[in-house]
């Protein structure tokens, strides 16, 4: 049997070597000393800034790309039913009528703010058969809880709205990678797809001829983790017994290596951790949300790991002390992440404004820029197509807000982003040498900063 040691793909990597470090950023990008970058959870923009001013939002959304088709092309002349996933099994879900509108409709007139809704499918290949070739008419469709994923919010009644009003809202902003959370994670970490060459043929994914996914898994048939898959190494999900459920090892460098070379100071900080590490992980814990607990690097015991994957308790407190390290990564529990099924939406948002208020009055506000982003688009549709890539992504637009002394305030950003656009600041702020291609030609977020 083959070598259960993982290698990675960052597509592109023919060409001139990637390894010598980038060229310095814009003048003043030395007045930047720390960065923190929020991560939450499964929205995408118009789901959630669909009618801020300014964005390219849905009154700016093609008929052809609001309409929702079955999967032969044929326009539904109501949306299908909508359905929750907080019953076992998922039923049609009571608060919506039977028959809505095909096209975008508001949530909140159907469930308050403070109620969950259903967690629509978000995995790697289904996202691509929403999208359909960037016509996104097919998230209804290719989902588990019908219309829902057509629904939006009022953001005016959010309590993120009006940080992105006092600050500045990207509205180009791409998730890295087509599907979910793991997937989207590895890429904040190490600008890749996991390779697993010996994943056992239970968990690898089967497609027919149209690409529509006729057996699911974790796995593709060629060997990339890309959908929810676990660390084999500590903490991981006590479910995680089957085969392939676990990722052997991981061995490629990752942002934080480069950091850590470079002797910059880092932490990813996890609501939860401690707890997890102790054996008691709080139920809305989420294993597959903390990357780096998945490279050997960051294994248990090891001097890594202690320095640099730590607590939401640590991350507040080095934050009212002004003790934050140069780059943080702060991850919340599943009760505030705002991932759908998990979490209400305003639950989420109020915990992240409290965070937010806290880092304004840290003593080290002055140099600092807040990243607030999502991992992925949760299922929700969007109408603008991303940008072409690899076979990973570009996928779903999703919100990002950029809080800083140093961005302009009451400002849409236009220019086209997507998550590794956060490593590609970070690598021009500290010199480091890009993970990939997709890193190396990304458009950094230092375009939206003023000193």
């Amino acid at each position: 049997m083959k070598s259960l040691a993982l290698s990675f793909l960052a597509l592109g990597l023919a060409g001139p070597p990637l390894a010598q470090a980038d060229k310095a950023g814009p003048k003043g990008l030395a007045n930047l000393e720390n960065i923190v970058v929020i991560y939450l959870e499964n929205h995408s923009f118009d789901n959630l800034y669909g009618l801020f001013p300014g964005a390219d939002g849905l009154a700016q959304a093609p008929r052809d790309q609001t309409v929702q088709t079955d999967r032969q092309g044929r326009p539904y002349t109501h949306l299908p039913r909508v359905m929750t996933t907080l019953t076992k099994p998922p039923q049609p879900d009571a608060r919506f009528p039977d028959k809505l509108p095909n096209k975008p409709f508001e949530i909140s007139q159907f469930v308050p703010l403070h109620e969950k809704i259903g967690d629509p499918v978000h995995r790697f290949f289904q996202h691509q058969e929403q999208m359909h070739g960037g016509r996104n008419d097919r998230f209804a469709a290719v989902s588990n809880v019908g219309g829902l994923v057509m629904g939006y919010y009022d953001g005016h009644k959010l309590p993120l709205w009006p940080w992105a009003k006092r600050y500045t809202l990207a509205d180009r902003f791409f998730a890295a990678a087509h599907g979910g959370s793991f997937l989207n994670h590895m890429w904040l970490a190490c600008a890749c797809t996991p390779r697993y060459p010996d994943a056992p043929g239970e968990s690898r994914i089967a497609l027919n001829e149209k690409g529509e996914v006729v057996k699911d898994g974790s796995v593709t048939a060629d060997g990339y983790a890309v959908n929810t898959i676990y660390s084999a190494q500590s903490p991981h999900s006590p479910k995680a017994t089957g085969p392939g459920m676990t990722l052997p090892p991981l061995t490629e460098p990752t942002l934080g290596d480069r950091l850590s070379d470079k002797h910059v100071s880092w932490a990813w900080y996890a609501a939860g951790w401690d707890d997890a590490l102790a054996g008691r992980a709080d139920p809305s814990y989420q294993y597959h949300h903390q990357p780096y607990a998945y490279f050997r690097r960051y294994a248990e015991n090891t001097p890594d790991r202690a320095a640099h994957l730590k607590d939401e308790t640590d991350f507040l407190a080095a934050m009212d002390r002004g003790q934050l390290p140069a780059v943080s990564f702060y991850k919340p529990l599943g009760r505030y992440n705002e991932h759908p099924g998990d979490t209400d939406l305003f639950a989420g948002e109020t915990r992240t404004a409290e965070i937010l208020t806290r880092l304004e009055q840290s003593p080290q506000w002055g140099g600092m820029l807040v990243i607030v982003t999502y991992d992925e688009y949760g299922g929700f549709w969007d109408h603008v197509p991303p940008p072409k890539g690899d076979r990973w992504g570009p996928a779903t637009r999703v919100p990002t807000l950029l809080i800083s002394p140093f961005t302009l305030g009451g400002r849409v950003d236009h220019t086209t982003y997507d998550t590794t656009s956060i490593l590609r600041l970070i690598e021009e702020r500290f010199g480091l040498a890009p993970l990939g291609e997709r890193d190396a030609k990304a458009n950094s977020l230092s375009a939206t900063l003023r000193f």
